[in-house]
């Protein structure tokens, strides 16, 4: 399971939260859906649309949960280092993005690191291997998630990198998230 560090209600500095023990993480794009997350069982949130005004109000309140901010997605966010230490200050305890360079920005401030992956064919997959060998992040997310014969491949090459794998997008029942686990 993918650790990142974790801040937060009844959290220290540098503590480290295993997807095992909650392997659902809320995806919300609203206040209004990072309500209902910081409600739910999920341990992890990824806010995967935002703006720079509204997420300084939702990450004020995470209630313990961990949250990752997808940083190419947040308007009025600049894409570089400095962008992310405004998220980290913000009190973000990772951030999301298709970047390796962001991915590399993010790891050198500490923060938790989720590099997404769209795959929708055998170059993209290649591609996202050579990225996970480069950038080298806490987590790589395969999206659709429900491609678990890509996900038990891609999880066997990287096996050696230790990078844990996140099965996100189209994911809309429990024997979706059940085959997705068992996927690896």
């Amino acid at each position: 399971a993918c650790q990142a560090p974790k801040e937060g209600k009844g959290a220290r500095k540098g503590e480290m939260m295993r997807f095992e023990i909650s392997p659902v993480i809320a995806a919300v794009r609203s206040a209004e859906e990072y309500a209902a997350a910081l409600e739910s069982g999920a341990e992890t949130v990824f806010v995967v649309k935002s703006d720079l005004l509204s997420l300084r109000e939702m990450l004020a309140e995470k209630r313990g949960k961990q949250v990752f901010v997808h940083a190419d997605t947040c308007e009025g966010l600049g894409k570089d280092k400095v962008g992310l230490e405004v998220l980290s200050r913000l009190g973000a305890d990772g951030v999301i993005s298709t970047k390796n360079s962001l991915i590399a920005a993010a790891k050198g401030l500490g923060l938790g690191t989720v590099q997404r992956f769209f795959l929708i064919d055998s170059l993209s997959v290649q591609t996202a291997f050579e990225s996970v060998s480069a950038s080298r992040p806490d987590c790589a997310e395969l999206m659709p998630g429900v491609l678990c014969k890509e996900i038990a491949r891609f999880r066997a090459r990287t096996q050696p990198f230790n990078v844990k794998i996140i099965a996100g997008g189209l994911i809309e029942s429990k024997s979706d998230v059940i085959a997705a686990l068992s996927a690896g």
